[in-house]
């Protein structure tokens, strides 16, 4: 939907790193270029938007300043419990960076801005989408979304989609949310008979 058409993979396990291509072959999304990559550095370099998903408890270091160009958007995921981030602290700390969150309190505990003092200055996500604070000033400027999951986030997205549903004039289309697979772990197998097909806008991603 974004028109991304190439990502680019890295993972410390390589059978990590092999079975997110595969699932992302799965989906046999038209012109998407999969490439596996040797380092966090190679899978960055010049990516438009950067998600880091780790697991590892514990301060780590995913991205560093040097990997962070302007216009860069990041998805630092992995980073949801105290003591447990992914981005080096200088990136947090650049001039030039906007942080959106999704419940601020919450993310000052769990997220990558606990490493940052109380008085640095975030918004709620929530506010960008209802137009009360711009998502970026100008193309060059760095955004990051500290992402550390809230369940009434989610609520409310479902319950605004089945508010959509019932405005349409002829019902919608009904959907199982819990759809019945061979394997409940591999939540790509319904995709396996899908090809999906975006906009000719390119983006790059890491």
């Amino acid at each position: 939907m974004l028109g991304v058409r190439n990502v680019r993979l890295y993972d410390t396990d390589p059978e990590a790193t092999a079975k997110l291509t595969r699932n992302l072959s799965m989906m046999r999304l038209a012109d998407l270029t999969i490439t596996r990559c040797t380092s966090t550095a190679e899978a960055v370099r010049g990516a438009d938007i950067v998600t880091t998903a780790t697991a590892d408890k514990c301060n780590a270091t995913i991205l560093t300043p040097e990997m962070i160009t302007p216009g860069m958007h990041l998805n630092a995921v992995g980073g949801d419990c105290p003591g447990k981030t992914e981005l080096h602290a200088d990136i947090l700390r650049a001039k030039d960076l906007r942080i959106a969150v999704e419940f601020e309190p919450q993310a000052r505990i769990e997220g990558e801005i606990q490493q940052l003092d109380a008085a640095t200055q975030v918004c709620e996500i929530a506010d960008i989408l209802r137009g009360r604070q711009p998502g970026r000033a100008s193309d060059r400027e760095v955004t990051l979304f500290d992402s550390v999951g809230f369940a009434l986030n989610d609520f409310s997205s479902l319950r605004y989609l089945q508010r959509l549903n019932a405005e349409q004039p002829d019902g919608g289309e009904r959907i199982d949310l819990i759809p019945e697979l061979d394997d409940p772990k591999d939540l790509f197998a319904g995709l396996a008979n899908e090809t999906i097909r975006v906009p000719a806008r390119r983006r790059r991603v890491a």
